[in-house]
This record gives structure tokens, C-alpha cells and sequence, in this order.
């Protein structure tokens, strides 16, 4: 990791586009190339179709991020624009940065959001929502209206979807009732990648609000998807795991 914050250090004389794409291609990594299938879908007909990556870890990337923090949104937005996945995820994790500096005004907070939204298109697989809802949209949130999170959670838009779910982390610990209540508009979703955010999530309501999550259980637990529950209870005791688990097998 040495190497990599020596690199960024050169490349954040100018936090550009330009600046980031040619310190990230010297790390590419066939190694990590050939893990990229561990963790992403990108065959022919998956969610990730046509994704394209060049082999550098994520901790590098975030490196990178971190060296160019003080990216402007121009080429913030010419990063989202590369067709390569992992200057795409340098993007988001810039903007996550500048989202939770304490340097960074609410005008540049709410550019940041609205870059989110707009340029969503680019923000197209899980690592890349993970990386941004929380912070560049649901810090933007806390404090405001959330009714965009329940037009987010009825998009045709799989990764929006997982931006609304997501995004009700930044507020967790004021209030529950945003998770619940998209979590009911997502509990029927066809999506493995939905069942598996909005089980987290339900996990992190329930640590704070554990009899908002029986309630929850005690209408879907028989009918969600396994994935979705077992996410949900995997911080319960053993016993409840298991009740709630023969809820689902009872059907």
C-alpha cells in the first residue's frame, strides 16, 4: 500500500479525471483480474453485463479516492462516465469522501446528491451503490424529505431500488420507520441483490428497534425470500433464528 499512496501523492498535484485514470492503470493486476468473477456478475444476461474491468483492488482505488479528494464535480462526472468499472467506483468513493468531510458545505453536499441521482445510470452495480447511498444521498436526507427514496424503491431500476434501501443506513439511528416501510414496498422483489440489501438492512433496524422487526417478521417471515430473512435474523439469538426460520419452512 506503500507504493500506492507514493503514486497518489503525485497524481493529487491535480485532482483530475486524467490524473486519476493514469495512476489507477498502474495498478491494474491480473490477479485481481481473475478474482473480479468472485464477486460480480458480468456474463451475458447478468446484472453486471458488459461491465469491464482492469484488475486493481478496491483499497487502491480508495487510495486513489482519497488523493483526489478535492476533485471537482466536471471531472467527478467524467469519471462516472468511464466505461471502466473501477474509475467509475473512484467516482462514487470521491463523492462519498466529499459527502462526509467536514470541510464540505451543504451547496457542494446537495451537488453531490443531485450528481447521484442524475447520473445514476453510471452508478450501476452493487459495489457502486454501497459505496455512495449512504453518504451522498442518505446524509443529504437526514434531515429532509425522503419522499424520493419511495420513487427510488418503485423504480424499474434494480440499482436504484438498492440506493433507497441503502440510503436509510445515514438515519438509522433517529428513526426506523423509513427502513420498515421501504423494506415493505421491497419485501416481494424479484431481485437477489435486493433481498440481500434489505435483509441487512432489516438486521440494522432491528439492533435499534427489535420489536419494529418482530412486527415485520411476524407479517412476512413466512412469505419473503430466504436470502432477504436469513440476512434479517442473523444477529438474533439462536432460538429466534430458529423460529423464525420454521415460520418460513411451515409454508
Amino acid at each position: 500500500m506503500a507504493d500506492v499512496v507514493k503514486l497518489a501523492k503525485v497524481a493529487a498535484g491535480e485532482a483530475t479525471a486524467a490524473n486519476f485514470l493514469k495512476a489507477l492503470d498502474g495498478f491494474r493486476s491480473a490477479d485481481e483480474l481473475a478474482s473480479v468473477a468472485r464477486y460480480f456478475k458480468s456474463g451475458p444476461g447478468d446484472y453486471g453485463e458488459g461491465d469491464i474491468f482492469i484488475g486493481v483492488r478496491m483499497g487502491q482505488v480508495f487510495e486513489l479516492a482519497k488523493a483526489h479528494i478535492d476533485m471537482d464535480l466536471t471531472e467527478i462526472e467524467t469519471l462516472l462516465d468511464h466505461q471502466v468499472h473501477e474509475a467509475r467506483a473512484g467516482a462514487v468513493s470521491i463523492m462519498a469522501k466529499q459527502a462526509q468531510a467536514k470541510k464540505t458545505g451543504a451547496e457542494r453536499r446537495e451537488a453531490l446528491y443531485q450528481l447521484y441521482l442524475r447520473r445514476h445510470d453510471r452508478i450501476n452495480n452493487w459495489d457502486l451503490v454501497d459505496l455512495g447511498a449512504w453518504h451522498v444521498v442518505g446524509d443529504w436526507l437526514r434531515d429532509r424529505s425522503r419522499d424520493i427514496l419511495y420513487r427510488l424503491a418503485r423504480s424499474g431500476s434494480l440499482w436504484e431500488r438498492r440506493t433507497a434501501i441503502y440510503a436509510t443506513l445515514a438515519f438509522m439511528r433517529q428513526d426506523t420507520a423509513d427502513a420498515f416501510a421501504l423494506a415493505e414496498i421491497l419485501v416481494g422483489d424479484r431481485e437477489d441483490l435486493i433481498h440481500k440489501a434489505t435483509g441487512g438492512v432489516l438486521r440494522w433496524a432491528g439492533r435499534h428497534d427489535p420489536a419494529g422487526l418482530d412486527a415485520f417478521l411476524d407479517r412476512h417471515a413466512a412469505t419473503m425470500p430466504r436470502t432477504m430473512l436469513r440476512y434479517a435474523i442473523e444477529a438474533l439469538p439462536a432460538d429466534a433464528r430458529a423460529r423464525w426460520l420454521g415460520r418460513k419452512a411451515a409454508t
